[in-house]
C-alpha cells in the first residue's frame, strides 16, 4: 500500500519550498506522480464595491491574481525541475468564495494532499478554506508541513491521537502507509471515558486493528492535564520525539472551532512537526 497521487495546493511562493520539498520526498520514496496547483487568488468581495466600479476593480483584482499564479507556478517549476520524479503543475485564478470548488476537484483525486501550514503570521486567509476543501470536498487526507520541517520519507515514531471517533478512525486508515513503515506507533489515549465499553482496554481494538497490518503499537493513555487536548497531544509527540502526528480532523463543526476553538484549529496552529488529518 502507497501513495501513488501526490498534490499541492500553492496559493503564496514564499510558502512554496517545504510542501514541494516534502511532496518530491515522498514521490521519490513511494514512486508516485506529483501534481502542483498553483492558484492567484481573488481575495475581493465585488458585492461590496459602489455602483459602477464593480468590472474596473474586478478587472484589476484578476488581473493581479493571474500575476500571483504565474509567480506561484514559477516557484514551483524552480523547485521541481531538478527533482528526477514525476511531476505537473497546473495553474489558474480562483475568487476566494469559489476557491473549495477548484481545490476539490483536483483533490478528490489524490491519494494524499501535501500543504503548509495554514495559520501564523503573514498567512493568507486562502489557506485555511483549501485545507478544509481538500478534506470535506475533496475528502483526501492532509498532510500540513509545518516552517522548516525536514521533508519526511518514512516516519520512524508517529502519534496517533485517538478519541473513538468517526474522524480518527478515517485518518489512522489513511495513514497506514506511514504507520506500516514506523518503527513504533503510539496510541494516545487522553482522558477514556469511565464508562465507556472499552474503558477497560482504551485503545485495545485499534492496536489489534493495526497489529494486524504489521504495525508496532504501543498505548498511552494521558490525562488532561493541559487546557486543551492539542496541548496534551503535541506536549506527549515532543516528549517522545514524534515525526508526526495523526488525527482526526473536524470532529465539531468547522463554524464551532473558528468561533469557539478545537483540536484540529489548535493542534494546526501550534504544531512543530508534521499532522497527518482526515475527515
Amino acid at each position: 500500500m502507497a501513495y501513488k497521487s501526490l498534490l499541492t495546493v500553492l496559493t503564496d511562493p514564499s510558502l512554496a519550498a517545504g510542501p514541494v520539498a516534502q511532496g518530491i520526498a515522498l514521490a521519490g520514496a513511494q514512486d508516485a506522480h506529483y501534481d502542483v496547483l498553483c492558484l492567484g487568488v481573488d481575495r475581493s468581495q465585488a458585492g461590496y464595491y459602489y455602483a459602477g466600479a464593480s468590472a474596473m476593480i474586478l478587472q484589476e483584482t484578476l488581473s493581479l491574481a493571474q500575476a500571483e499564479s504565474e509567480a506561484v507556478e514559477s516557484a514551483a517549476r524552480d523547485l521541481l525541475k531538478a527533482s528526477g520524479i514525476r511531476w505537473a503543475t497546473d495553474s489558474g485564478v480562483a475568487q476566494i468564495a469559489d476557491l473549495g470548488r477548484h481545490v476539490a476537484a483536483h483533490a478528490r483525486f489524490a491519494d494524499l494532499v501535501i500543504l503548509p501550514k495554514p495559520y501564523g503570521e503573514d498567512r493568507g486567509a486562502e489557506l485555511e478554506p483549501t485545507l478544509e476543501a481538500a478534506l470535506f470536498e475533496g475528502q483526501a487526507p492532509v498532510l500540513m508541513v509545518p516552517d522548516n520541517a525536514p521533508p519526511l520519507t518514512a516516519p520512524k515514531q508517529i502519534s496517533v491521537g485517538w478519541n473513538e471517533s468517526a474522524e480518527a478512525l478515517v485518518a489512522v486508515r489513511a495513514a497506514l502507509p506511514f504507520l506500516q513503515q514506523a518503527d513504533l506507533v503510539r496510541v494516545v489515549v487522553i482522558d477514556p471515558p469511565t464508562h465507556g465499553p472499552n474503558r477497560s482496554d482504551p485503545g485495545g481494538l485499534l492496536s489489534q486493528y493495526l497489529s494486524r497490518h504489521g504495525v508496532r503499537v504501543e498505548v498511552d493513555v494521558l490525562s488532561k492535564t493541559l487546557p486543551r487536548i492539542s496541548d496534551v497531544l503535541m506536549r506527549h509527540a515532543r516528549d517522545t520525539s514524534c515525526d508526526m502526528v495523526v488525527m482526526g480532523a473536524y470532529g465539531h463543526s468547522r463554524f464551532r472551532e473558528a468561533i469557539l476553538g478545537g483540536a484540529t484549529r489548535n493542534m494546526l496552529e501550534q504544531a512543530d512537526i508534521p499532522v497527518f488529518l482526515a475527515h
